[in-house]
């Protein structure tokens, strides 16, 4: 109630600022920590899911930094203005701006040590960054300034050291709960979490996430780092727990998080979590179905289009309506629906028992290969099986020690293709046919890693 009062106070000052130029009372009489309180209310409102008061953010931070750079030692002597200026540079504020305030400032030398940091983070200088920083304890400082210095060192951290970065999201929550602070951390614990391996916290994170802070402008970055995270340790979280975490989410955002579950899944070979993913997309909520969904029935059929089940299959991808897919989508039908095909194909008539003397004339394995990598239609990021003609200094260099065979060097076999026999004359119909099998199923192996995710 008390946040809303001041917000509210705050948006009749900036409109009066804003309606009468000359009136720059906002930034001559307010001091700097409290136009940067302001900007954190504002964050604050913003991350909670409030877009309406983005253009209020940009005006504050444009205010903010105008009364900075007017700041001399006078205003820096009361210790809340070195700190808000230091939760300003923190908050994405001007590194010049911090800089130059900065030098003007006299302050202790931890304080003055932290903010060479702040302005090594901001000017992407990491390393020196975390060196500046690594000493200070963001617990041992005042909440609001604590709270983004943990952010910021475990920002630094998640790379290198993953667990460190974790523990210092979790003091930053711990300092500053229900703010953009906390948001941020929560966001960036799921990725780590993820890399870590550790379905536990992920879970976690994800739900406590979308409880708090699901409309977040910043929630699409979100989504991304949890359907990878569903994908990655599909093993480690049931199904269960994954629909609960979904049920907290408004019916369309999980749909579409479904959606993208399914189609990663089924790209990946995943075909029980696929599955799972197309029929909860599908059954919508509510009563409202999605059942006609073009999305969830590719998504669905991708994992079984080499089943006992092909002809449904064939019959289920006939009926998607390709107007409704995208380009990345329509291309994963076509390959879908020509594995399909090949799949049901007759075997092809094995040669004659004694077969007539013929002349010698090149081997015609090369064409055979080619053959097979054409009859799929092009899939984005798919890599031709036969070597190029004139390969580009790039791909010279990215393989300077490999072999170029002068007679086999446009067959590539699938790696899971039986090696071929020396006698030719010899050929089994049988395993003539067993081969086609593993070359078709390379092929969809093919098709599905290829495509883009």
């Amino acid at each position: 109630m008390k946040r809303t009062a001041l917000t509210s106070r705050l948006m009749g000052l900036l409109l009066l600022a804003t309606a009468h130029p000359s009136a720059g009372l906002a930034e001559d009489t307010l001091q700097p920590y409290q136009l940067v309180r302001s900007l954190q209310l504002v964050q604050d409102r913003i991350a909670a899911g409030d877009h309406a008061a983005m253009p209020m953010q940009a005006k504050l931070l444009e205010m903010t930094d105008a009364r900075l750079r007017a700041a001399d030692a006078e205003d820096f002597k009361d210790p809340r203005n070195f700190r808000a200026l230091l939760v300003y540079g923190m908050s994405g504020g001007n590194p010049v701006t911090v800089e130059a305030a900065v030098s003007r400032a006299a302050s202790d030398p931890r304080n003055l040590a932290m903010a060479k940091g702040v302005i090594d983070y901001l000017n992407g200088r990491p390393g020196e960054a975390i060196e500046a920083l690594r000493p200070i304890d963001p617990m041992a400082l005042p909440g609001d300034l604590g709270a983004f210095l943990a952010l910021v060192k475990g920002s630094l951290l998640a790379t290198d050291q993953p667990a460190t970065a974790l523990t210092l999201f979790d003091e930053a929550k711990l300092l500053s709960p229900g703010t953009l602070v906390e948001e941020a951390a929560l966001r960036r614990s799921v990725g780590i979490a993820v890399t870590q391996g550790d379905a536990a916290r992920f879970a976690l994170a994800s739900t406590q996430y979308v409880e708090r802070y699901l409309y977040s402008p910043y929630a699409s970055q979100f989504a991304d780092s949890f359907v990878s995270g569903v994908i990655a340790l599909h093993m480690s979280i049931s199904q269960d727990k994954l629909a609960d975490i979904t049920s907290m989410m408004d019916p369309e955002r999980e749909k579409v998080i479904y959606l993208r579950i399914a189609r990663r899944a089924a790209i990946d070979g995943m075909s029980d979590l696929s599955a799972f993913a197309s029929a909860r997309a599908e059954q919508g909520r509510d009563g409202n179905t999605n059942q006609g969904d073009p999305r969830a029935l590719l998504y669905s059929s991708l994992s079984t289009v080499t089943s006992d089940t092909i002809e449904d299959v064939r019959a289920k991808l006939g009926k998607i309506d390709r107007s409704r897919l995208s380009d990345g989508d329509r291309a994963l039908l076509d390959a879908a629906q020509t594995i399909a095909g090949e799949v049901v194909a007759p075997p092809a008539s094995p040669p004659a028992a004694n077969p007539a003397p013929a002349p010698v004339v090149p081997s015609p394995e090369p064409e055979i290969a080619t053959t097979d990598a054409a009859g799929l239609p092009p899939v984005e990021g798919a890599v031709p099986e036969q070597t190029a003609v004139a390969p580009s200094l790039d791909t010279a260099a990215a393989a300077p020690n490999a072999s170029t065979p002068a007679t086999d060097a446009a067959t590539v076999l699938p790696a899971s293709a039986p090696a071929v026999s020396a006698s030719a004359g010899t050929t089994d119909p049988t395993d003539a046919a067993m081969t086609k099998t593993r070359r078709q199923l390379d092929l969809i192996d093919q098709m599905l890693g290829a495509a883009p995710k």
